[in-house]
């Protein structure tokens, strides 16, 4: 038994990159949603990292997700990704109205010599629990956006 949870808690940079990844699908869906880039019929609730979130059914927006997490995941492994960003733009315009950075700090040691780290679930689980409170914390002080968007 002490060898199981001895193994759960051992970040792998490839359990870690799907992770991040996996992650930034849930927060882009959130942000979508608040800020009203798609309509709200359009998303379906789900619970996840203990929080109820919104995911996209449209399949167009699915796929795009989809496809961009995983080559986030190729790029987290290989160290080569220190940003994320997710930009809101007017349809009509082009006009960037929003932008939202993720920071990406990688641990070069895990990276280059395949360094082992420990960490335990609930302890993830929380810092993931955390930044989605500040993404919804954030999205609550911002104005309406009063014109049809796309994100990019």
């Amino acid at each position: 038994m002490a060898s199981r949870t001895a193994s759960k808690d051992i970040i792998t940079l490839k359990g870690s990159a799907a992770i991040v990844s996996e992650f930034f699908g849930y927060a882009a869906n959130s942000i979508l949603y608040n800020r009203g880039v798609y309509p709200e019929e359009s998303f379906g609730k789900v619970k996840k990292y203990g929080l109820p979130m919104l995911l996209t059914q449209d399949e167009a927006v699915k796929t795009f997700l989809t496809n961009l997490t995983s080559q986030l995941s190729e790029w987290l492994e290989g160290g080569k990704l220190q940003r994320i960003v997710l930009v809101i733009m007017s349809k009509a315009t082009g006009e960037v109205l929003e932008r939202w950075n993720f920071n990406i700090i990688t641990d070069g040691e895990v990276v280059e010599k395949g360094a082992v780290k420990e960490k335990s679930d609930k302890e993830i689980m929380r810092e993931i629990q955390a930044i989605m409170r500040q993404v919804n914390s954030c999205i609550s002080f911002l104005p309406c956006l009063d014109e049809p968007c796309k994100e990019g």
